[in-house]
């Protein structure tokens, strides 16, 4: 096991331990009681945030409970920390309005802001975005688009068993956020739908991912700054972008990455594998202890890549090199087919060259019949084991 693997693990299982917010609840508060009708018609958001606010304030543990149907409800913000440890049970399907404008500008649909000891379990929503896709391929002036499920300054969270389908933009974003297990959920949108990331974490600390599926239009996991002890493990993504790391360096001054750990996954038909992409500009950030294993790759264009040379508009990219620091990298046991002759494509920056880059036990085939190739540019590293197709990395 790598050294970034023995970092990363022993961190997030202390930090885990302190997660434990499945106590049954003694008080449930039932949405429909407070008013919300499961038609998929009636509004019932006030209803929803009657119940909560109900919840939050009782003396001992409480459930907020979404019952069997279907319940429209618009942008809404469930604010903690409550006095007890709560859960939002959902047996039904929550709905978004069809009309994406009634959101506005707000950037979100549905906001746990700065809860504690909480869980969401279960449930089905629904953001019904195809008419805001079809703003943003149309080129027309559309609004921002808003985030399924947002939890910002969050600690001590569970979410289990949730599907998200249909999200404007993220289905799933995590913000400020400290010790949060997410916990076999589904977030299902289009190929071709745009920006519909699965989950999104920047800036949080002690975030676990396990046996989920992804399907999206962008990546199915993205990493951003600051963000630091995250495991991912069974991970099913495809189609999507894969796994990313940035984008880094939109600013000079930005937070790092560190102790990242993706195991036991599998990606299909994906955009890239595991990704770590920074923009080619001045930064302070870096990226350091990650470890990427056992991982199955199935007719995926880039397995294995790093971009510090991300640049899509090729604007904003004064210098065309980037800032961000990348080093103790590990790939190890990585298999299955390409579908680009390049399996291995790792652009590091054009002065701060990638390091202690480990690729071990890498089987990558070219799906057409012929060999598949490897490109470096600035990365330095070892090789142990097997390396298919034939490492370029320095030493």
């Amino acid at each position: 096991m790598s050294r970034s693997s023995n970092i990363a693990l022993p961190l997030l299982f202390t930090l885990l331990t302190f997660i434990d917010v499945s106590t049954s609840s003694s008080n449930v508060f039932n949405v429909v009681s407070f008013g919300a009708k499961p038609d998929g018609v009636t509004d019932s958001t006030a209803a929803f945030l009657k119940a909560w606010q109900s919840a939050c304030v009782s003396a001992g543990s409480a459930t907020v409970m979404v019952p069997a149907g279907t319940f429209l409800v618009k942008g809404i913000t469930f604010t903690g920390p409550c006095k007890s440890k709560l859960k939002f049970q959902v047996a039904g399907t929550v709905v978004a309005p069809a009309d994406y404008k009634a959101f506005g500008n707000s950037g979100y649909w549905i906001l746990f802001n700065r809860v504690s000891k909480m869980s969401l379990v279960g449930g089905t929503f629904d953001a019904r975005a195809s008419g805001f896709w079809a703003c943003r391929k149309s080129g027309q002036n559309c609004p921002p688009g808003v985030r399924s499920i947002t939890f910002n300054a969050a600690t001590d969270v569970i979410i289990s068993g949730v599907k998200s389908i249909n999200s404007q933009i993220s289905h799933m974003t995590l913000k400020g956020c400290t010790n949060v297990a997410v916990r076999n959920v589904k977030l299902v949108a289009p190929g071709n739908s745009p920006n519909t990331d699965g989950f999104g974490v920047q800036s949080s600390t002690g975030i676990t991912f396990t046996g989920s599926t992804v399907q999206s239009g962008d990546d199915c996991v993205s990493i951003g700054p600051g963000t630091r002890n995250v495991l991912i493990s069974k991970l099913k993504c495809g189609p999507g972008h894969g796994v990313s790391i940035g984008s880094l360096a939109k600013t000079l001054n930005e937070d790092g990455v560190e102790n990242v750990t993706l195991s036991s996954s599998v990606f299909t038909g994906t955009q890239n594998g595991v990704r770590i992409k920074s923009w080619a500009r001045p930064s302070n950030g870096f990226v350091k202890n990650v470890f990427f294993q056992d991982l199955i790759m199935k007719n995926v264009q880039n397995p294995i890549i790093i971009d510090q040379n991300y640049c899509p508009s090729k604007e904003d990219c004064p210098t065309e090199q980037s800032g961000v620091a990348i080093s103790q990298v590990t790939y190890k046991n990585i298999q299955g087919t390409s579908a680009t002759q390049q399996a291995m494509n790792l652009v590091c920056s054009k002065t701060n060259p990638c390091t202690g880059i480990t690729l071990q036990d890498i089987k990558l085939t070219y799906n057409k019949g012929t060999p598949a190739t490897s490109y470096c540019f600035n990365a330095q590293g070892t090789n142990l084991g097997v390396i298919q197709p034939t490492s370029c990395l320095k030493r």
